[in-house]
């Protein structure tokens, strides 16, 4: 069973940095292409990033590219959203999703089969 387990949400102040992490099992990780999203009420699910193991191929969406990283740990099966010098606009729920790709990175507008719980950031202004 793939499972996708997310963590690091929670609330910070405008300037503020956080790390998401989410740790995949059931999948032989470089195999699979990561994704992040964020969601926020009323809104649609907006795409982040995305990364492929084993060469960590990674992707940031230029809007947000200024402060979002992405990265992973091949070791730990575990993909991390470095999140620096937030501002109230990046309060959201954040999304991982996995899907078997074998290109470089699977596009955030292709279907990702599986997702994390999501986990909710709040900057405070």
């Amino acid at each position: 069973e793939v499972q996708l387990v997310e963590s690091g949400g929670g609330l910070v102040q405008t300037g503020g940095s956080l790390r998401l992490s989410c740790s995949l099992s059931g999948v032989t990780f470089d195999e699979y292409a990561v994704g992040w999203f964020r969601q926020v009420p009323g809104k649609e699910r907006e795409g982040l990033g995305c990364i492929k193991s084993p060469d960590n191929f990674r992707y940031v969406k230029d809007s947000w590219k200024d402060r979002f990283t992405v990265t992973g740990d091949n070791a730990k099966k575990t993909i991390y959203l470095q999140m620096d010098n937030l501002k109230p606009e990046g309060s959201a729920g954040y999304f991982c999703a996995a899907a078997w790709w074998s290109g470089p990175c699977l596009p955030l507008g292709r279907r990702y089969d599986y997702w994390g719980q999501g986990a909710q950031v709040t900057v405070s202004s």
